[in-house]
């Protein structure tokens, strides 16, 4: 049956890919974009694909943007994906405070706010879905993103929370789990260290931190970001599925298995 689905963050990568797929497997998509120049090429694109798609600009600190598109869509809204994100690296220790306030603003507080509006919609009409692209970084951490996956670790929290005491009101609630995929998303992510981060002042050693980067952007690391995006289409406007989705499959596997070994996990000043 066809739903119509808002999905936020929809102006570049998996997001974008998402919103095209549902559109093309005929359900109403209202997808929105960080700003103008990214509604003039969804619209292109959309266009080009012969896709019936609503683009709506949806700044996540603008709340004049949040206001409109609540008017505009919040009562004909099936389902809501929280998918926009953002991310910062360095070493835990030495990142900017602001740097982390950011990351949180976008990822957390502005996420959470707009769950929140939906969510007073979906309770008053009796049902309604909420999804929000976390990450396996949600579920585990890698060195020096501890911005991204501190925010997304609370993401989890609330999500699984909101999960619970919404159920029993009617409101579906469910997180999406990516692995690494090659959007460009991880690449820009790790260049933000370079805004601030120098080797004569930091104390971190900089290999590491550098071996880390070089991984993430290694394109043998990262996946074909059309098997997220297909994995999502498909979950989506299921009326029944797990509440954490991650993809792909194998990857709950490593995560399991770090979430096992943290408890026996040893902190000691022995060299």
């Amino acid at each position: 049956m066809s739903k119509v689905i808002l999905i936020t963050g929809a102006g570049s990568g998996i997001g974008k890919l998402t919103a095209l797929g549902l559109a093309k497997n005929g359900h109403k998509v209202i997808a929105t974009v960080h700003d103008w120049p990214q509604v003039t090429l969804l619209k292109h694109e959309a266009s080009e694909k012969g896709l019936d798609l609503i683009i709506e600009k949806l700044e996540y600190t603008n709340k004049a943007d949040h206001e409109t598109v609540i008017r505009k869509y919040g009562e004909q809204t099936d389902i809501l994906i929280l998918n926009a994100a953002t991310g910062e690296t360095g070493p835990a220790a030495e990142i900017p405070v602001e740097r982390f306030r950011k990351v949180f603003e976008i990822n957390v507080f502005r996420t959470l706010e707009l769950a929140q509006k939906f969510a007073a919609l979906f309770v008053k009409r009796g049902h309604g879905k909420i999804m929000v692209t976390s990450s396996t970084a949600g579920l585990q951490t890698y060195p020096f993103l501890a911005p991204y996956t501190a925010s997304k670790h609370a993401i989890e929290a609330i999500f699984q929370q909101m999960q619970q005491e919404l159920e029993p009101l009617g409101v579906q609630v469910a997180t999406i789990n990516p692995g690494p995929f090659n959007t460009g998303f991880n690449d820009r992510m790790f260049e933000t260290v370079d805004q601030w981060f120098e080797t004569e002042k930091n104390f971190t050693p900089e290999k590491p931190l550098r071996d880390m980067q070089a991984m993430f952007a290694d394109p043998n690391f990262q996946f074909d970001p059309q098997i997220m995006a297909d994995a999502m289409v498909d979950i989506i406007p299921k009326e029944s599925h797990k509440f954490r989705n991650v993809c792909p499959e194998n990857f709950a596997d490593f995560v399991k298995e770090y979430q096992a070994n943290l408890w026996e996990l040893i902190v000691t000043s022995e060299k």
